[in-house]
């Protein structure tokens, strides 16, 4: 398996930038790129492309990429404005379909997730395994078994030590936006979403917030199944763990401390890696975006390594 990580952090939006003719345009880190595909780490606050609620900004991931490498490219999945790390774009319409294709194929997609969790294999053909990295409120435990978490113990294979794995099965109604989807049925049922996680790292600080004396912090992995939107930060918002900087499913609480102690405002989610088949050699690959200075900030100052 090919295993490729950027090297140099990438930073919000507004601190990546260059000056062109007086306009200050972000220049993206390209974390993979061949004559099918290219890869880059999108920060935090980029938009991946054109729509109804960026009236005010200027750019957009596809456009920067377009721009840097010379040609046209077709987007193959989306992370929300807030999320950073890496996304996927194809030089071709033809492996823009089979990428597609690969990002909606659920079942070979939980095959692979599954087979990680309990340490068998890599996956298997067209499966797309996508990790995320955030930072949410509180211990989270992946022990628990009741109707309020819906999660299950997963726990490592025979022979390893790897924290157990935890899986959210949770139904989720589709989110709408009001100008968007103002002509979608606001009466579907919930759609099925599926998600694993474990636990990172967990730290306290000594300081009292609202009722509780101390201030939990736990850095989740999770391999989302389903790709259904907001998935993680729902799912996550569900267990009562909800990602810091969140303000949709965040504290109220929880999320100006942290913009206090941090001295940064954003939500501490990252799409930290790739993993799949390529599309025309078939070769198993991952594409990996590094933690960027802010995320390094927070690991010093919770005490836990840097990553």
């Amino acid at each position: 398996m090919s295993n490729i990580e950027n090297t140099s952090s990438s930073e919000n939006l507004d601190n990546i930038v260059v000056k062109e003719s007086d306009i200050e345009k972000p220049i993206l880190t390209i974390l993979y790129q061949d004559e099918y595909m290219v890869a880059v780490d999108k920060p935090a606050g980029l938009f991946v492309h054109r729509s109804f609620m960026d009236k005010d900004e200027i750019y957009f991931a596809l456009q920067l990429v377009r721009d840097q490498i010379g040609q046209y490219v077709y987007p193959v999945h989306r992370l929300d404005r807030p999320t950073s790390g890496v996304l996927l774009f194809a030089l071709t319409k033809a492996v823009a379909t089979i990428l597609s294709e690969a990002f909606a194929n659920k079942s070979s997609q939980a095959d692979a997730v599954a087979n990680m969790a309990i340490g068998e294999g890599e996956g298997c053909d067209l499966a797309m395994v996508k990790t995320y990295y955030a930072l949410v409120r509180g211990h989270v435990s992946v022990t628990v078994t009741d109707e309020i978490t819906s999660s299950v113990l997963a726990p490592p294979a025979e022979g390893r030590t790897d924290p157990a794995r935890g899986f959210i099965d949770y139904p989720l109604k589709e989110k709408l936006d009001k100008l968007g989807d103002k002509n979608v049925s606001r009466d579907k049922p919930a759609q099925s979403a599926q998600s694993y996680y474990r636990v990172i790292e967990q730290a306290s600080l000594p300081i009292k917030v609202g009722k509780f004396d101390t201030v939990r912090y736990s850095l989740v992995e999770v391999q989302p199944v389903t790709g259904r939107r907001h998935q993680i930060r729902r799912h996550l918002a569900h267990l009562r763990h909800p990602i810091i900087g969140d303000i949709n499913y965040g504290d109220n609480k929880q999320n100006p401390f942290f913009i206090e102690h941090f001295a940064f405002k954003r939500l501490m989610l990252i799409a930290k890696s790739l993993e799949f088949n390529h599309p025309i050699t078939n070769k198993r690959m991952k594409i990996s975006a590094s933690f960027d200075g802010q995320w390094h900030q927070v690991f010093t100052k919770l005490q836990w390594p840097q990553r």
